[in-house]
């Protein structure tokens, strides 16, 4: 039988929670390490720095596959054993990053980290989302996405860092420790979390059909899509301002990354309450602040105003989906996160490759036109994604959250 939450379980809750935001920060900092080291891992592999640039796309594409499936590859395990699983993974493909000798070597370990990221960022949404109290699902899912979004804001500026200071391989090999420290908090922290009973292969399309999931998941992967065919080559359209120096575009770049931390903590504080506003509200700032660099490039105040607006919105997106989709389909998040996760992967590869064969042949000016265009239509189509989402009695009625080693279980009954 289901076990109800003892009053005494809500710090392992929320200790259980702000693990899982600490992995994430771990996992998407050695994800995007490669960027920052590119240069001395090009020559010590005896590679271009293009073919060693690879490391972050094939990260990516692993990525986007495990995240649908994690679940279905492993129906019956204890999700606490699978994200510890997951992390102790990223470890052994830091580890031998770090000895790689070649570059199919380390192709072969960063396969092994988009597996990882993939599936526990899938994962951690769903077990997140039964860890936490109805009423306070969008702040669990503020908290655990807090790690992702740190981790991509400093990751790049931080490898940067301690590549100066120290080998590229010291630095994979201290991310292969933090890897390993990550996932002994996971096994300390996290209770046993019982398998979705939707995890088999045709789950997927079953989650499909919940109603509304499909438009607004359309409307999600617009809207990233609209983000990152503009934000990838947000370093063009600055430029266009012959006054705007590459130390002053860094700045801005830093406001972006500010607004998005102010974007997580401030919607995610809310969003329980007003998710409703939220599902409109967020796509709108974002295709605002796009059209705004798109058409008054020379308006630096308005300018860098519109960029720290730009990261508040994307800064909160993924936790506002995520807490729709805890809304939409409570009793199916380990498809539905894997959905999301796998529509943003994908969504980032696309929109920056159709952003930047827009810009190489329209110009960055049409290109952003038509990346507010895709926010627009994506935000429209996700905040009128029918099914009851307003309330937060939608989420799953019965979360445990109880001390590791507990014969009791999230979900369901054990053994």
């Amino acid at each position: 039988m289901t076990q109800r939450t003892a009053p005494s379980s809500t710090a392992t809750q929320w200790a259980s929670i702000v693990v899982m935001m600490a992995t994430s920060f771990v996992l998407v900092v050695a994800e995007f390490l490669p960027p920052s080291l590119l240069p001395a891992m090009a020559e010590s592999l005896g590679v271009s720095e293009g073919n060693a640039g690879q490391a972050v796309t094939v990260t990516a594409f692993v990525g986007f596959l495990t995240a649908p499936t994690i679940g279905i590859l492993f129906p019956r395990l204890d999700r606490r054993l699978l994200l510890v699983g997951l992390t102790s993974v990223a470890a052994v493909s830091n580890v031998l990053v770090a000895v790689s000798g070649s570059m199919w070597m380390l192709l072969v370990a960063r396969l092994l980290l988009g597996a990882s990221i993939g599936g526990f960022w899938a994962m951690s949404i769903a077990v997140a989302s039964r860890l936490a109290q109805p009423a306070h699902l969008g702040r669990a899912m503020m908290l655990v996405n807090t790690g992702t979004t740190v981790a991509t804001v400093a990751g790049v500026p931080l490898g940067t860092y301690l590549g100066e200071v120290f080998d590229w391989r010291a630095v994979f090999a201290g991310a292969a420790v933090l890897s390993a420290v990550v996932a002994v908090a996971l096994w300390r922290v996290l209770p046993f979390v019982e398998p979705s009973a939707a995890a088999r292969v045709s789950s997927l399309t079953e989650t499909l059909r919940v109603p509304g999931l499909s438009l607004g998941l359309t409307g999600h992967v617009l809207t990233v899509f609209g983000h990152f065919a503009a934000f990838t080559y947000i370093r063009v359209a600055l430029e266009r301002n012959p006054d705007l120096d590459a130390t002053t575009i860094a700045a801005i770049l830093v406001v972006f990354g500010v607004g998005g931390l102010a974007g997580n903590f401030a919607v995610g504080m809310v969003v329980d309450r007003h998710l409703d506003i939220a599902r409109y509200g967020v796509p709108a700032l974002i295709a605002s602040s796009i059209a705004v660099v798109a058409a008054a490039p020379d308006n630096v105040p308005l300018v860098v105003a519109a960029v720290a607006v730009w990261g508040f919105g994307f800064g909160s997106w993924l936790m506002v989906v995520s807490t729709w989709i805890g809304r939409q389909a409570p009793d199916r998040m380990e498809a539905g996160g894997g959905l999301l996760v796998a529509g943003f992967q994908i969504a980032i590869t696309i929109g920056a490759a159709v952003g930047g064969a827009l810009s190489d042949t329209v110009g960055i000016t049409a290109a952003l036109w038509i990346a507010v265009a895709s926010a627009v239509v994506g935000g429209v189509l996700f905040g009128s994604a029918r099914g009851d989402v307003s309330s937060p009695t939608a989420a799953p009625a019965d979360p445990v959250a109880i001390e590791p080693g507990d014969v009791q279980c999230v979900g369901g009954t054990r053994g």
